[in-house]
């Protein structure tokens, strides 16, 4: 925020630098703690901020040194999970998402009782203010951050969404994409169908709330496709060096192997290679009969998926719309600047244990011992050093 009384004194210059210093503060280094070891309290106090909220927390990050210091009071590779698993940091986790809940519960209300005709302009306007004012005062989380998210959503998905309501109510029809086929002229010369879409609630969303199971068991199948095909990556790679079962293959394929195997016959001497193109040839069936189920159990899925857009009830439409796709996006995004914040502390708990873990004469001593080893080598190399 800038004073109307700053942008007159600028002669009413707009430019941004004028008004935010955009330079990265200064790294500045604590010589006694390089030479004595230690973390200066000045750089822990810098995170006062999450101190404020969780005050053991630093307690059991730091402990006592000397005078103006301290040391960390675990190993490094302990420093997440003590702030994570802290009692008083998982509370304030908790108690951020209790926060959002509650604006999320009155929100929900509010964009369900939307009818058509409403103004979506209005209907942002009150929803980022209602936001921005939930958040502000809040520990750790900044308000105009959350604010961003839901802007940032509002001009992606959700103005659009607005506008179809606005337009046409609560209604989620279906329709046939199609890509229109282009000379090089540009003349449209076909046109071919891509499936089919819903803007307001695009295929995942019915999925993933009453199709669950069948999208679980698709998640499985390409799951076993995957590992069965790297099974025979892996027995190609395995089989195709210098005078290898492979090795003389212009293209490993089931008419090669089969023609091969033909080849072969009952020869004894081939048992090995007979094993391997074999062992090839059940895996490659194995594929082939898992990508045919995938596929099938895709289209089954598609086809139940867009078969019930006519059943959903108006009621249902709300649910999917508000509760599961806006909502939830802004959940997810709100969640992840919960993650930014837990992150950001860690990071610089963990950059101050790394700043001054090793002391300067530590560093010396540690260079002239790996000095007094390669001046050791050269010696009995016959060298010296000077």
């Amino acid at each position: 925020m800038v004073p109307f009384a700053e942008i007159e004194k600028n002669d009413y210059n707009l430019n941004l630098p004028r008004y935010i210093d955009s330079q990265q503060a200064e790294d500045r280094q604590d010589i006694e703690a390089h030479l004595k070891g230690g973390i200066p309290r000045a750089d822990v106090e810098a995170l006062q901020r999450y101190w404020q909220v969780c005050p053991d927390l630093r307690k059991a990050l730091f402990k006592p040194n000397r005078a103006s210091y301290v040391d960390l009071a675990v190993d490094k590779a302990a420093i997440k999970p003590t702030i994570y698993e802290h009692p008083q940091f998982t509370a304030f986790i908790d108690g951020m998402n209790a926060h959002f809940a509650a604006w999320r519960q009155r929100s929900a209300a509010t964009l369900k009782a939307l009818a058509a005709g409403c103004h979506p302009k209005d209907v942002i306007a009150d929803l980022s203010e209602s936001l921005l004012a939930h958040y502000t005062g809040q520990p750790l989380i900044n308000a105009y951050d959350v604010y961003q998210h839901l802007m940032d959503y509002w001009a992606e998905t959700m103005q659009d969404d607005l506008y179809l309501i606005a337009a046409d109510g609560w209604k989620a029809n279906t329709y046939i994409v199609r890509e229109e086929k282009k000379n090089k002229d540009g003349k449209v010369i076909k046109t071919v169908e891509r499936g089919w879409a819903c803007d307001l609630l695009p295929k995942p969303l019915i999925v993933a709330r009453y199709f669950a199971a069948e999208q679980a068991a698709i998640d499985q199948l390409a799951a076993n496709a995957e590992a069965t095909e790297a099974q025979l990556s892996e027995l190609e790679d395995e089989h195709g060096g210098e005078d290898a079962v492979f090795s003389g293959y212009d293209k490993i394929n089931v008419k090669a192997v089969k023609d091969r195997l033909d080849e072969i016959g009952d020869d004894r001497e081939s048992h090995d290679e007979s094993a391997v193109l074999k062992r090839w040839q059940k895996l490659d069936r194995e594929k082939s009969a898992l990508k045919k189920q995938l596929k099938e159990a895709e289209a089954a899925l598609d086809a139940a998926a867009y078969a019930k857009y006519p059943e959903l009830s108006e009621g249902e439409i709300k649910t999917l719309a508000v509760d599961d796709k806006w909502l939830g996006a802004l959940d997810a995004a709100i969640h992840g600047e919960l993650g930014r914040v837990s992150q950001q502390l860690t990071t610089g708990v963990k950059e101050l244990a790394e700043c001054y873990g090793t002391t300067l004469p530590q560093l010396a001593s540690s260079v002239s011992a790996r000095q007094a080893k390669v001046d050791a080598h050269l010696h009995r190399m016959g060298f010296a050093w000077k």
